[in-house]
């Protein structure tokens, strides 16, 4: 059963939240060089180009750790174990999640976590349908900031699961806060299954995120269009246009909007100036051996205990422990 929520708490979340995001904008055009946070891709029409571009040829991600996650599923929920409380960063629909789901019907409660309250709680009242009687427990929150979630105690083991390489997005120092921050909270006899992608060929990570079809580019122009609405901006949409670029010694991908022409926006009374050919960088994404993998984690406060790739070596889901446990 999922717990309901009241209109007036919903109504006062949306406020803070915007409040939230535009401080974030505002911090992020302060920046050298120029950056907004990947985070808020996903307003409704950010959600529906993400759909798009997980279908595209050049996008191998969603494909590839799907297909994984079909595979091994079984072998993560074994590791996981019963009486398991599942919390899930950055929930969206819970398609991989369901995999695991699947496997066992003995876990406690899951927790999906997720920044987008309707989308969220539209996925949780249907997933406390289909798992009946799983308890379903969503949380509106940002995971990248430092949680306070209500967990029941009965649980045997609190089991985070982080899938679709989201921990890409993070600066290493970013990376390893969160995931020493996620150790604390599973406690010693808690664990990780955490989804990463994997370092390949430079021409595939490219393709992956200039696709021909353009999608890609509608998704990170969104981002200004999001900001338009939502904030009253007037960014020229047409004066700027997305780049996904690689770098090899960092091993990771950039994704910018960068400004064709000199030109000033504002946000009230806060003013912008874009030199032509000035960017605005939007995300990063970076890519993991599986040895760099298994630093950031020790350097985290967790021990790697298992490992799924496919057969490519294109993705991995990894399982850890808490170190102290």
């Amino acid at each position: 059963m999922m717990p309901r929520m009241r209109t007036a708490t919903g109504t006062h979340h949306r406020r803070q939240a915007a409040a939230v995001f535009r401080t974030d904008v505002l911090t992020g055009l302060r920046n050298r060089p120029k950056t907004l946070p990947c985070k808020y891709f996903y307003d409704e029409s950010g959600a529906q180009l993400f759909e798009r571009i997980c279908m595209l040829p050049e996008y191998y991600l969603t494909r590839t750790e799907l297909s994984l996650m079909s595979e091994q599923a079984a072998a993560m929920a074994d590791w996981a174990g019963p009486n398991a409380l599942l919390i899930e960063f950055g929930s969206g629909s819970s398609t991989k999640t369901r995999l695991l789901l699947d496997q066992r019907r003995d876990w406690h409660a899951y927790m999906p976590v997720d920044i987008s309250q309707e989308h969220l709680l539209a996925t949780a009242r249907r997933l406390a349908t289909e798992y009946a009687p799983l308890r379903v427990l969503p949380c509106v929150a940002d995971f990248s900031q430092p949680l306070s979630l209500v967990l029941p105690a009965s649980a045997a083991r609190r089991i985070i699961y982080f899938p679709g390489s989201t921990l890409g997005n993070f600066e290493r120092r970013d990376a390893v806060a969160l995931l020493r921050r996620s150790a604390r909270l599973v406690g010693p006899a808690g664990g990780l299954l955490l989804g990463v992608d994997l370092v390949k060929d430079p021409a595939i990570l490219l393709a992956a995120y200039n696709d021909s079809a353009g999608v890609t580019a509608a998704f990170n122009l969104n981002l200004l269009v999001r900001i338009n609405r939502e904030l009253g901006m007037k960014f020229p949409l047409p004066a700027f246009r997305h780049l996904a670029l690689y770098d090899e010694l960092a091993q990771r991908i950039e994704m910018r909007l960068i400004c064709d022409r000199e030109l000033v926006v504002n946000l009230d009374e806060h003013y912008f100036h874009f030199r032509a050919g000035e960017f605005i960088r939007t995300e990063y994404s970076h890519k993991y051996t599986l040895s760099s993998l298994e630093n950031l984690l020790t350097a985290s406060g967790w021990r790697l205990e298992r490992q799924w790739t496919d057969a490519r070596r294109w993705f991995a889901v990894v399982a850890a422990r808490p170190s102290a446990s």
